[in-house]
């Protein structure tokens, strides 16, 4: 069921919204070269109990995951682009790194990711987080009134087709509100003019994501995380969005604090 929710709603939202952006910049400030994934998590547990938040992943569990999935964030690394479950790996000079977070401020969802390398960059990489970004950002000026899901998905992969990027529709964006994952979904490519009509109050986390050279995925045995099937890297970025009359607010904006 698709939830529309009221201008006061969307006010109580922002709470949610500003702490996972506040928590993703401090995460993304401190996370370096020699930092390992569980001390990330242990981090944005940390935050979480400080704030009197609740975390949306410590207990989830859906049809595709292979037990609940126990930690706070996901951490994805290089090959992994999804659903990164923190484990036992220190990261190294060059790694791309991507964080998602997601948690719930007095009963409301908000929903976050950022890519990032951490020590010496390859310029194949910064591309291809430069493409998650700018998709993300078409997405975004896509959703608006008397717009259509399809051109929110068709912005997302003209700007990744435009790079030479193919693009997997398995996963893609969802409504946001009282639980993390909700209808609809905005797959990652699609037409324009199709699918549900935008409406203002609509809440949904955006999150164009992609690979260097392949948009199939394989599963860890963990159950959980999402890697490419040919061991390329992979970028994800993420916010969500609330749609109003004058145009898309972004709950989880960073630029607040300087970063993006």
């Amino acid at each position: 069921m698709i939830e529309l929710r009221t201008p006061a709603e969307i006010e109580e939202m922002r709470a949610a919204g500003r702490f996972v952006a506040e928590t993703l910049a401090t995460l993304r400030d401190e996370t370096k070269v020699g930092t390992n994934l569980l001390a990330i998590d242990r981090r944005a547990h940390d935050m979480i109990r400080k704030a009197g938040a609740e975390s949306c992943y410590i207990d989830y569990h859906p049809s595709f995951g292979a037990s609940p999935f126990g930690k706070v964030i996901c951490t994805s690394v290089n090959d992994a682009v999804l659903h990164g479950l923190p484990h036992e790996y220190t990261l190294r000079d060059g790694d791309l790194v991507t964080l998602d977070f997601a948690v719930s401020v007095d009963g409301w969802v908000a929903d976050s990711a950022v890519s990032f390398i951490v020590g010496t960059p390859r310029e194949e990489d910064l591309r291809l987080i430069d493409t998650s970004e700018r998709a993300l950002d078409a997405a975004i000026s896509a959703a608006t009134v008397d717009n259509r899901i399809g051109d929110i998905s068709a912005a997302i992969a003209a700007v990744a087709h435009g790079e030479g990027y193919s693009i997997n529709t398995d996963f893609g964006g969802h409504g946001v509100g009282r639980t993390m994952h909700g209808d609809p979904h905005v797959a990652n490519d699609g037409r324009p003019n199709r699918g549900f009509p935008l409406r203002a109050g609509l809440v949904l986390a955006l999150e164009p994501w992609f690979l260097a050279t392949t948009d199939e995925l394989i599963t860890d045995p963990d159950g959980w995380t999402l890697r490419s099937a040919d061991g390329s890297r992979g970028s994800h970025s993420e916010h969500t969005i609330a749609i109003t009359q004058d145009g898309p607010i972004i709950l989880t904006d960073r630029s607040f604090l300087g970063v993006k």
